[in-house]
C-alpha cells in the first residue's frame, strides 16, 4: 500500500484554467471514479492552496500495489486530466512528495486495500 501527499506548483496565470479544470472533475466525477480501480486507487483527494502569487496542488492518495499509470488509461477523462498537467503544471519546479511519519488505517479497510 501507498499513502502520499505531492505538493505541486501551477503555472503562473493559470487559476481561471484550474478552476475550470476542477469544474470538469467535478462535473465528470463519476467517470473519474471509474477509472480508480484500474489505477488501485482506493482515496484520491486534491487540495489547493494559494500562497502569495503563487498557486499549489496538493495530491493526497492511497493507492494498492502495482497500479496501472495514467500514462496507459484507456479513460477519456484521463487524458484530460493529463492534458491538464501538460498545461498548467509548472515543470520548472520539482514536485515535492511530502513524506508520511505515520498512517493510520482501520484493519478492515486496510485488509482491503492490500488483496
Amino acid at each position: 500500500m501507498k499513502v502520499e501527499l505531492t505538493r505541486i506548483r501551477i503555472k503562473d496565470d493559470m487559476s481561471s484554467r484550474v478552476d475550470e479544470w476542477f469544474a470538469t472533475l467535478n462535473a465528470r466525477k463519476a467517470e473519474c471514479i471509474e477509472t480508480l480501480e484500474r489505477e488501485k486507487m482506493y482515496v484520491e483527494a486534491i487540495f489547493r492552496e494559494k500562497i502569495g502569487d503563487e498557486e499549489f496542488l496538493y495530491w493526497f492518495s492511497i493507492q494498492g500495489e502495482n497500479a496501472e499509470s495514467i500514462e496507459t488509461s484507456p479513460f477519456p477523462i484521463d487524458a484530460i486530466h493529463k492534458a491538464f498537467g501538460d498545461e498548467c503544471v509548472d515543470r520548472t519546479r520539482p514536485r515535492v512528495d511530502i513524506e508520511a511519519s505515520m498512517v493510520m488505517i482501520a484493519p478492515e479497510i486496510g485488509e482491503k486495500i492490500v488483496e
